[in-house]
């Protein structure tokens, strides 16, 4: 599946507390098929992941929902 989303754009929108595998596990089929990943949230800096009830692993926030622009795409 490799380059399959060459030059798409793909925005990822989580919060404090998101579940780690559901953001980085897709996150990672995104970008190893080739699309454009952005962790967008309500805060910049990091978020805090979570492993069911215990903390796991903080993910870089890309762009805020303030600093984010929404653009209709010309394709369906």
């Amino acid at each position: 599946m490799a380059g399959k989303l060459t030059g798409k754009k793909v925005a990822i929108l989580a919060a404090d507390g998101f579940e780690e595998v559901e953001l980085t596990k897709p996150k990672k089929a995104l970008d190893d098929a080739g699309a454009q990943t952005s962790v967008v949230s309500i805060k910049s800096g990091k978020i805090q992941g979570m492993n069911h009830a215990d903390k796991g692993e903080t993910v870089a926030v890309d762009l805020t929902f303030v600093g984010t622009r929404s653009r209709r795409s010309s394709t369906p």
